[in-house]
């Protein structure tokens, strides 16, 4: 989809323009994010269509993207590394980050990114016997201003007890408590606004959806928000648009759009 079909794009999509939103735009610096839990390439079909996600991050026209649930060479998604296969789809430079061992191959996040990638780092994230591992992977871009971003995707813990999430909570915050670079944050992170481990997250950085918060999950008549985007310094970043994409097939959570602007 080329840029000449934004404006469409932002009509069908039924993106809401902020108010207060009337200055001037850079798109030099505007960035177009999407955070996306694609459950390990099957559909609600309960088959493997990797042109069903594709279309999702096609039609969202998206800059950034941060993947949860991405399969590397497992058996279950065909020996297929799903980060490579989507963005040789899309066009985009893609990164797998490992969270663990699976199936016979590994199991974790990925980021696509239509901008150039100057440096990736996978970090680990606190777990505690019996739980899943969990990673955060980091990227840093140049805009076409030039400017160099932060963007970070992760999937935090899953299970029904906060302490693994609060901890991996508390780690990201440490780990950017000194960033020199404008940041920005995304993923599953299998937790509600009012949950301690948004809060935590939210001292440190700024939330983009709004109240209130409109639910990402399930894909199917979405119950609960637990899907993010959120950016640091507050006063770096400015919102145009943000909207929840359906997706009852391609997935079993929606994809969450947002817009920013990267102000000097």
């Amino acid at each position: 989809m080329t840029r000449s079909f934004l404006p469409l794009l932002v009509i069908l999509l039924g993106l809401s323009t902020l108010k207060g939103q009337s200055a001037a735009v850079d798109s030099s610096r505007l960035l177009r994010v999407l955070t996306f839990n694609i459950y390990h390439g099957e559909t609600m079909l309960h088959d493997f269509n990797l042109d069903r996600i594709a279309d999702v991050i096609r039609y969202a026209d998206a800059d950034l993207v941060a993947l949860q649930e991405v399969d590397f060479h497992t058996r279950r998604a065909r020996g297929m590394d799903l980060a490579t296969e989507l963005g040789t789809r899309l066009g985009m430079q893609a990164l797998f980050g490992k969270a663990m061992n699976f199936d016979g191959g590994a199991y974790g996040e990925g980021i696509l990114s239509r901008f150039p990638i100057i440096r990736s780092i996978n970090h680990t994230l606190p777990y505690s016997p019996g739980h899943e591992p969990r990673a955060a992977l980091e990227v840093l871009i140049e805009l076409p201003s030039g400017d160099t971003v932060a963007f970070t995707g992760t999937h935090l813990d899953h299970t029904s007890q906060p302490k693994d999430r609060n901890e991996q909570c508390r780690r990201l915050a440490e780990l950017y408590q000194n960033f020199p670079y404008p940041t920005l944050l995304a993923g599953d992170l299998n937790a509600i606004p009012d949950s301690e481990a948004i809060g935590i997250l939210r001292n440190s950085w700024s939330t983009t959806h709004g109240e209130p918060a409109a639910p990402t999950y399930p894909s199917l008549n979405p119950e609960k928000k637990i899907d993010y985007i959120l950016f640091r310094p507050a006063g770096r970043w400015r919102i145009h648009h943000r909207q929840v994409i359906p997706t009852p097939i391609a997935s079993d959570h929606c994809a969450y759009l947002v817009v920013l602007e990267l102000e000097e």
